[in-house]
């Protein structure tokens, strides 16, 4: 198998990216880390049990910089190179999700703290763990981090994450911030540090100059839209009859089906999101997943499917606070999507959440900033 640096600089010269010496300094780090993960024994081998002292288990890495400069490439790069049994790669919010599911059944056993037999139970699983786009937003998760990743580390699992933030701007401004800032210090102690911040920043670079909102719907809209999703997911043309799709976790033991997902890219109807019965927990699901979302068929909304217009503005509401990019077909433009009757007020301030959505700054934000 080839390692991180060589797939790097061939798609350098292949044009699909390119030249920039974050990527480059990223990607040999990521490959002299490959390599140290490939040789280093596995816990339990016969040379393992050999050796009189456990080696140094390898130094991660914690890779940060604006949105569309490469960090989950390169860590697509990488997680699928390195040649381990035990790894794991997740969004970081699912599995922060998990982590709270274990240390509830945890609880449950009344052995006292929970922290040590899910670090344990994580250890057991995986020695490599990844994460894409790192970042903290309630108290929750930041009062168990320090711990959590603590004991992580110092059982000799090696970590790999992404976030649009440095170390020192995570969980900033948050409640009880202090309960946080010992993880903040583990980072920079236990873990290499990196910026990429490039010039190009692909995710915008892809979608170009393409419309975000097309009106009206018909087989015009679903061509653009169909086009902006290979577009910005980068999927071969002879794959297209064959789009990925995804079933994602919702609060309460719940699957939630996607009918197309790709790097970080869902495409769903309107009828599936707001038609049928679903709620926030469905959508903060969605907008924690994606980095973008394509919505196809919404309708003009009115009294007569308020129902589905307050589904609708649920969806934009938690999209909005995930700083997720919308994509979208519809019967009419934002402005003119619910143009009169009881609730038309209410809606305007989701009229307006669309049209920010659609502005360059709006765009420039990391998929989770605040």
């Amino acid at each position: 198998m080839t390692g991180v640096i060589h797939r790097y600089r061939a798609l350098v010269a292949a044009g699909e990216l390119r030249a920039d010496p974050d990527q480059e300094a990223a990607a040999r780090r990521l490959d002299q880390l490959q390599k140290e993960l490939e040789a280093a024994p596995p816990r339990g081998s016969t040379l393992w049990k050999l050796l009189r002292k456990a080696p140094e288990p390898p130094r991660g890495l914690y890779m940060w910089g604006g949105v569309g400069r490469g960090k989950s490439m390169l860590m697509d790069l990488f997680f699928d190179a390195v040649q381990v049994k035990r790894k794991k790669r997740a969004h970081f919010h699912e599995f922060m999700l998990d982590v709270h599911a274990r240390l509830a059944q945890a609880r449950k056993s009344e052995t006292g703290d929970p922290i040590p037999p899910v670090v344990d139970s994580l250890t057991e699983e995986a020695r490599l763990l990844c994460f894409d786009e790192m970042v903290v937003n309630n108290m929750a998760d930041a009062a168990i981090m320090s711990r959590l990743f603590t004991g992580l580390l110092d059982k000799r699992v090696t970590i790999v994450t992404t976030s649009n933030r440095a170390p020192d701007d995570l969980y900033k401004n948050g409640l009880n911030r202090q309960l946080f800032l010992p993880f903040i210090d583990l980072i920079k102690e236990r873990l290499d540090v990196m910026t990429l911040n490039g010039p190009t920043d692909y995710r915008l670079d892809r979608l170009g100059d393409a419309t975000l909102w097309h009106s009206p719907n018909g087989p015009e809209a679903t061509a653009a839209l169909s086009e902006a999703f290979f577009r910005l997911t980068d999927y071969p043309p002879e794959d297209r009859a064959h789009v990925p799709s995804d079933d994602i976790p919702v609060q309460g033991g719940r699957l939630l089906h996607v009918p197309k997902s790709l790097k970080g890219v869902a495409v769903f109807s309107f009828k599936r999101l707001c038609a049928e019965a679903r709620g926030a927990p469905d959508y903060l699901a969605i907008a924690r997943k994606y980095h973008t979302v394509i919505l196809v068929g919404i309708p003009v909304l009115g009294p007569e499917n308020r129902n589905e217009a307050a589904r609708f503005v649920t969806l934009i509401d938690s999209l909005y606070e995930y700083k997720v990019k919308l994509l979208a077909s519809a019967d009419a433009e934002p402005a003119r999507l619910y143009p009169e009757g009881d609730g038309a007020f209410e809606f305007e301030r989701t009229v307006s959440r669309l049209m920010e959505m659609q502005s360059d700054d709006y765009l420039a934000l990391g998929h989770g900033s605040r």
